[in-house]
């Protein structure tokens, strides 16, 4: 069935772990490979308390007394993380931080700073964010146009352009053209394509050039208010006064559909292209096929994907990352297979995103032997799996019957210092009691107990 990969399934079915648990012989061969994974697990650990007290700060009413009982040690790398997990919590995050600057040892940074300022204005804290951020003195682009996005999202213009005005002289904050586009966002949030174009004309007399993402707001903001012709008839305007989009006005009416929901319409013009031998870029190739893909249409995608690489677009990670998903989802293991090992010959070295939803179909269709294969062939040659990965194995094994499989699998992981969550050692052991191998279910329960030492 698959051309491609039938001599790696038949040159490693040796490898298939098949033999009982007894026998299962270690999987490490290199110090490298030892020193890796030790890293990859304090990682994890590390991950764990970052996601831990991010669960304090969204949901403990008394966070302060909760956190004062930990042990941890505050610095700006976990403040920083736990602050970007609670973007939708802005009262908690202030507490949070007021709390982590409590601490002698911890000096904020510009970093943390920031992201609490952009959660602050997207939860319309709007007093506390102020006080930071005359605490700052100083604000980056970047976070005066999240602010500015953010008043216009909550149709909140006027801030937006007062906030804009006083970018330079309170902010000391230059007016980049990162900062025009967000107060043109806003405008078009609100509809307000009149103030856009003058917006527009402000920065062309001020020496600010537009690029793409100036075109992009206006185009999008136009298609959102189902008015094609005008996105189209800009477009057309701007080039005859010398400021020609970066890219094919095309690309930007299709993303301007894309966001906006006009699905149909998108697809139409990609299909419109295609035929006159015009693809679209891979930006916006890759957000058209991510669109349809939700929208349940992988077979279009696959269509189009093979169109555009026939008309010599190059994909890139993106594009496979969405692509291999979508084939196996409609059970094209076969087209999966070709497009994984296009990504290799583009010099995109295999890792689980790419691999995992093949082994997943394959184990679906009842395939074991050629997923066993398949992913020893990408230890081999590829990235080495993740836990989520192993994960997705041993519970494919286990509703296929392949018990004594996934318990050779579990093994394998604690050996690559990755322990399985609880719930793959509980169906293993009932599993593996159920079709009477008892022996090798209570080694299973005791390799649990040495773990968790429970």
């Amino acid at each position: 069935m698959f051309n491609r990969a039938r001599p790696i399934f038949h040159l490693l079915i040796r490898n298939s772990p098949t033999s009982p648990i007894l026998t299962h012989h270690k999987t490490l061969t290199t110090i490298t490979t030892h020193l890796q994974n030790t890293i990859t697990s304090k990682k994890d650990d590390y991950f764990a308390i970052v996601h831990h007290i991010s669960a304090i700060v969204r949901r403990d009413f008394y966070l302060e007394r909760t956190l004062n009982k930990l042990p941890i040690s505050v610095t700006s790398d976990l403040v920083y993380r736990v602050l970007r997990s609670c973007p939708n919590s802005g009262t908690e995050s202030l507490r949070f931080f007021n709390w982590a600057r409590s601490h002698p040892s911890y000096q904020p940074t510009t970093l943390e700073y920031e992201e609490l300022l952009k959660t602050l204005a997207r939860t319309k804290q709007f007093q506390p964010m102020w006080k930071i951020a005359h605490q700052m003195q100083t604000l980056s682009p970047t976070v005066v146009s999240s602010i500015i996005e953010e008043f216009g999202k909550h149709g909140l213009v006027d801030q937006a352009v007062e906030v804009f005005n006083k970018a330079k002289s309170a902010l000391n904050c230059p007016q980049t053209i990162e900062v025009y586009n967000s107060l043109l966002f806003a405008l078009c949030e609100v509809k307000y394509f009149h103030g856009a174009y003058a917006l527009i004309r402000r920065m062309i007399r001020k020496g600010v050039t537009p690029n793409k993402q100036t075109y992009s707001v206006l185009v999008n903001g136009w298609c959102a208010a189902g008015k094609m012709r005008e996105a189209q008839d800009f477009l057309e305007e701007m080039s005859r006064k010398g400021f020609n989009p970066p890219v094919r006005g095309r690309d930007l009416l299709v993303d301007g559909l894309l966001n906006a929901g006009y699905l149909e319409a998108a697809k139409e013009m990609v299909r419109k292209m295609t035929k006159e031998g015009c693809a679209p870029d891979v930006e916006t190739l890759n957000s058209m096929l991510e669109a349809i893909c939700k929208a349940g249409e992988a077979e279009f995608c696959i269509d189009i994907y093979n169109d555009v690489c026939g008309l010599g677009v190059s994909p890139n990670v993106g594009t496979y990352k969405i692509m291999i998903p979508a084939a196996c989802k409609e059970g094209r293991i076969d087209e999966a297979f070709r497009i994984l090992h296009r990504s290799i010959e583009d010099g995109h070295r295999p890792f689980p995103s790419l691999y995992a939803p093949i082994i997943k179909a394959l184990c679906r269709n009842g395939q074991f032997d050629d997923a066993f294969c398949f992913f020893s062939d990408m230890k081999v040659k590829g990235h080495p799996p993740n836990r989520p990965v192993y994960t997705m194995l041993i519970t494919m094994c286990g509703r296929g019957g392949r018990f004594v499989d996934a318990a050779n699998y579990l093994v394998e992981m604690t050996e690559l210092n990755l322990t399985p969550i609880s719930r793959c050692f509980d169906m293993v052991t009932d599993g593996l009691k159920n079709c009477g191998k008892h022996d090798l279910a209570r080694k299973i329960e005791q390799l649990e107990v040495s773990l968790r030492g429970v």
